[in-house]
């Protein structure tokens, strides 16, 4: 299988560290922001329990933009299926 080469950006790792903050933010937001951050410059891919939560996170009508775009960064750097 390709091997993921997305690494999170310096606005999406800001929108990943405002939402890990916010005591508003969903349990799932914070996963898919945590696993955002520790993607960070480094060339780790998302775990499936990650991707679940960024999933949510992303159809939650209630996430906040920041949450969304950590999110939308998780599951960029998930492994390509084959």
């Amino acid at each position: 299988m390709p091997k993921n080469t997305e690494t999170t950006s310096k606005p999406a790792a800001r929108a990943a560290s405002k939402t890990l903050k916010s005591p508003t933010a969903s349990k799932a937001a914070k996963s898919a922001a945590g696993s955002a951050l520790a993607q960070s410059g480094t060339s780790k891919e998302t775990k499936a329990g990650a991707a679940t939560a960024a999933s949510k996170t992303l159809r939650s009508p209630g996430a906040s933009k920041a949450a969304k775009s950590a999110a939308g960064s998780t599951l960029t750097q998930r492994r390509d299926k084959p």
